[in-house]
């Protein structure tokens, strides 16, 4: 079952990556339930091995793309984000202070403080993608004109799997002219 999470994952990160055209500096929103990969409620099994194991199949060829990596934790820290303090700095965010816990955050963003560089914890962001395993709903840390991907890969584990990519708003009315390469 380990190798077949793995490829799961891959080919999620790999078709969301691709369907949004993330390149570098792009910011990517992950919520993850490792209870939902289980095929337990949300909340009730946290797993930190699942979770590395999870990370093991995306985190370094995401880094290595130069994609920031923003994880959502549960609501028990009301959906804070892991990010690295690079990003934080870069975008003004204010730091928040807790710690993520696998009863108290999840285990993935558990796992998250854990693998980032020098991680910090924020309220917010306005992610250009993002990817909920599981329903953990990451909608509130996108930009505003979210649009659903249509994943070929619905499912990692026993999690249906959801995702979006941003696009800038449509403004101006019928006299509008619009850049088809930003739709």
């Amino acid at each position: 079952m380990n190798n077949e999470i793995i490829e799961q994952v891959k080919n999620v990160f790999n078709e969301v990556i691709e369907a949004a055209k993330l390149k570098q500096g792009s910011i990517l929103v992950l919520g993850c339930s490792t209870s939902e990969i289980n095929g337990s409620p949300m909340g009730t099994d946290s797993n930190l091995k699942l979770a590395e194991l999870v990370y093991s199949a995306f985190y370094d060829d995401v880094r290595s793309r130069g994609i920031y990596l923003a994880v959502q934790c549960c609501e028990h820290l009301n959906r804070a984000l892991v990010v690295e303090k690079e990003l934080a700095d870069r975008l003004m965010l204010e730091q928040v202070n807790v710690v993520p816990q696998p009863k108290a955050g999840g285990s993935s963003a558990t796992t998250a403080y854990k693998l980032f560089a020098s991680p910090v914890m924020v309220e917010h962001i306005k992610a250009d993608a993002g990817i909920d395993i599981g329903g953990v709903l990451i909608g509130m840390h996108l930009k505003e004109t979210a649009v659903p991907i249509k994943l070929k890969n619905k499912e990692i584990g026993k999690a249906r799997v959801i995702a979006a990519r941003t696009r800038p708003r449509f403004i101006g009315g019928v006299r509008a002219v619009y850049d088809e390469n930003l739709l």
